[in-house]
C-alpha cells in the first residue's frame, strides 16, 4: 500500500531509565524495574502515532548496522509503518539516547548523533516523494548531513507537485537566529517549533511575534506549542491559540511528535485550524500518560471520543 505520509528526518533507538525518584549518587548502584528499548526519534515518533491514527505512513531516514537499528526496525515494522526508505550506514553507529526520568524533574538526556549524522537529502527519492500527500520532517537541525539549500530544493518540489510540507526543528541550545534556514521557511507549508525553539529562531520571547516573525520569513502556517500552556497558530492575519489537555503524565518524551501526528492528520483530512490543534493537543497530551514516546498515543478512536468528551477551548482572532 502506497504511504500518504512520508515521514524523514531523524531516528534513534531509545533507552528508558526510570521512573526514579533521584539520581544514584556517585559510585551508587540504583536499581530499577526495567530498562525499556524503544523506537523513536521524530520521524519514528510521527509515522508510529499517524499509524494508530489509521494514516499510511512510511519512513526515510538513516541507522547502522547493530542491534539499535533491529530496535527501531521492529518498532516501526510492529505498527505497520513502513521500512523501505531507511537506509543502513556501515559507517555510523545507529543513533541512540538514553533519557533519564526522575519524578517532579524534567528529563535528561544522553546522546550519540550516530547515522542521523550521514542522513543526506540525497536518500530522500524523489520518486518515493512523488507518491505522498504529505511530506514531514522531524528533527531539523538535529541532522547535520542535511544541507538547507538541497532541501530547500526538495521541498520547493513538493509544492510545484502539490505536496504537503510540514516541518519540525530540534534546536540546540546554542543555536540562535534564523540565517541557515531562511532558504528552506519560504517553501514550508506548516512550521512546527516550540516556545523555547521559536524564541531561539526569532530571537522574540512572546510566542505571538515569533509566530508573526516566521510568517515574514515565508512559512504559511506557523504552530508554536507551549506545553502546558497550549499552543498558537498563525496563518496570514488569523491566529488560532488553543488550550492544553490535563491530564496525569508520567513521561512527556514523545508529545511534540504525537502533536505533529495530530497536525498531520487534520490536514489530511483537510478539518480546519481549530479542529486540528484539538486533536493534536489530545495526541500529544495522551502520549505522556505512558513511558516512551507513542506507547500511550491515542489511537483515532479514542482519541476522536476524548476531543469530543473534553471541549478545549480554541480562541480564533485577526491580526
Amino acid at each position: 500500500m502506497m504511504a500518504d505520509v512520508g515521514c524523514a528526518g531523524i531516528l534513534v533507538a531509545d533507552t528508558f531509565c526510570g521512573p526514579m525518584e533521584r539520581l544514584p549518587r556517585e559510585g551508587e548502584l540504583l536499581a530499577i524495574d526495567r530498562m525499556p528499548s524503544k523506537a523513536g526519534g521524530c520521524a519514528a515518533n510521527v509515522a508510529i502515532s499517524l499509524a494508530k491514527q489509521g494514516v499510511a505512513a512510511e519512513v526515510c531516514g538513516c541507522v547502522g548496522a547493530d542491534a539499535g537499528a533491529e530496535v527501531l526496525l521492529e518498532g516501526l515494522q510492529g505498527t505497520g509503518v513502513g521500512c523501505a526508505e531507511i537506509r543502513r550506514l556501515d559507517d555510523y553507529p545507529t543513533s541512540k539516547t538514553v533519557i533519564l526520568l526522575v519524578e517532579g524533574e524534567d528529563r535528561r538526556y544522553v546522546h550519540v548523533f550516530g547515522a542521523n549524522a550521514g542522513f543526506e537529502v540525497r536518500h530522500i527519492r524523489r520518486a518515493w516523494v512523488d507518491g505522498l500527500k504529505i511530506f514531514y520532517f522531524g528533527g531539523l537541525c538535529a541532522t547535520p548531513g542535511i544541507r538547507p539549500d538541497e532541501l530547500a530544493q526538495l521541498l520547493a518540489y513538493c509544492r510545484r507537485q502539490g505536496i504537503v510540507t510540514v516541518v519540525d526543528v530540534v534546536v540546540p541550545q546554542e543555536k540562535r537566529g534564523m540565517e541557515a534556514l531562511a532558504s528552506l521557511l519560504p517553501h514550508i507549508d506548516y512550521f512546527l517549533p516550540n516556545d523555547d525553539e521559536a524564541e531561539r529562531l526569532t530571537g522574540c520571547d512572546d510566542f505571538e511575534r515569533q509566530a508573526a516573525r516566521l510568517l515574514e520569513c515565508g512559512v504559511r502556517t506557523a504552530v508554536i506549542t507551549r506545553g502546558a500552556e497550549g499552543s498558537l497558530a498563525a496563518r496570514g492575519r488569523r491566529r488560532w491559540r488553543a488550550e492544553a489537555y490535563r491530564v496525569e503524565g508520567i513521561d512527556p518524551s514523545g508529545s511534540g511528535d504525537a502533536f505533529a501526528a495530530g497536525v498531520i492528520t487534520g490536514v489530511l483530512r483537510k478539518w480546519n485550524l481549530a479542529r486540528t490543534l484539538r486533536y493534536a493537543a489530545a495526541l500529544g497530551a495522551s502520549a505522556t500518560t505512558a513511558i516512551g514516546t507513542t506507547d500511550g498515543v491515542f489511537d483515532a478512536e479514542r482519541a476522536a471520543a476524548y476531543v469530543r468528551e473534553h471541549p478545549l477551548s480554541v480562541v480564533s482572532s485577526k491580526h
